[in-house]
């Protein structure tokens, strides 16, 4: 009997332990239902690096805001203060839920973080070589001195390959950072609410999640885009200026900038991203969609 007992709690103890990430992933796909996609308005500026900005609900303060603060000033800002962005991902994890962003920010798999470009000394030429080994066995006083002056000036013209090699190194490396500072400040960004015990099922909620992130994110979404003048003839006539908001539906973009100069795709881990350019009498714009939805642009004048 007893040993019945204890199959019994042993297999119910199973059970339940497998089942657990079946809940998880059952809720996380209502969370992501409900919330993916969908455009928010921040009250928060985010820092442009995955780490996002952790949130502890459990804790007070929620917000640890030197780090917070210390992760702005390390990455940039890659979502400001009253910025529209959409909600690109939700995750559930055992301890978190990751409420992703604009793309969930840089550094994540694929994403470069390195500066460092590798160089290597230049090396010895066939001629070095050669005329340090005839040296060691040269006996003339004169010819030695010849043999050395050519190995030193063989020498020099190597140091001064190696001189712009650093040089050329040290730019590349510089651009590299610029460029990933750039990518940062385009990658979004996230928050992490975070539970050291383990993610409650009271947390689970579209209404729990609002609530956590009520302080730092309005959920009420942007205003609509501006309706497109009606002439007489009564055909629709889209402006070809005017900046896009992000947030916006591609056909939106497309009333206020016009047809596109030229359109492209590429993932982003699951998602697609459509890159279009538009040409406007403001200067060129491309923009990036989601799901049809605008996510960022950026705009260079004429």
């Amino acid at each position: 009997m007893l040993n019945r007992l204890s199959s019994s709690f042993w297999l119910s103890g199973l059970a339940l332990l497998l089942g657990v990430p079946r809940l998880r992933a059952q809720t996380e796909a209502v969370l992501r239902q409900h919330f993916e996609g969908k455009t928010v308005t921040m009250k928060l500026a985010m820092p442009g690096t995955e780490d996002g900005v952790d949130i502890y609900p459990l804790a007070e303060p929620p917000l640890d805001f030197p780090r917070y603060a210390d992760r702005l000033k390390d990455n940039g800002t890659a979502i400001r203060s009253g910025e529209s962005v959409m909600i690109t991902k939700i995750k559930v994890k055992s301890r978190l839920i990751e409420f992703q962003l604009g793309g969930g920010g840089y550094g994540t798999s694929g994403d470069e973080t390195s500066s460092n470009v590798g160089v290597s000394s230049a090396p010895k030429t066939k001629r070095e070589k050669n005329l340090e080994a005839e040296l060691k066995r040269e006996t003339d006083p004169n010819k030695q001195r010849d043999m050395r002056e050519e190995i030193d000036k063989l020498r020099s013209d190597r140091e001064r390959e190696d001189a712009r090699n650093r040089a050329s190194v040290a730019e590349a490396q510089e651009q590299k950072k610029l460029n990933i500072r750039q990518r940062r400040l385009e990658g979004g960004s996230r928050f992490n609410i975070r539970y050291r015990d383990g993610v409650p099922a009271s947390a689970l909620t579209p209404e729990s999640i609002k609530q956590v992130l009520a302080e730092y994110v309005s959920f009420e979404g942007p205003l609509a885009a501006p309706t497109p003048l009606q002439p007489a003839g009564g055909e629709t006539t889209p402006p070809k200026s005017g900046l896009p908001r992000k947030g916006m539906l591609m056909k939106e973009a497309d009333a206020l900038l016009g047809t596109p100069q030229k359109t492209s795709e590429r993932m982003e881990g699951r998602l697609k991203v459509v890159t279009r350019v538009y040409s406007t009498s403001a200067g060129v714009i491309s923009a990036e969609f989601v799901e049809g939805v605008l996510i960022r642009y950026t705009a260079t004048s004429n």
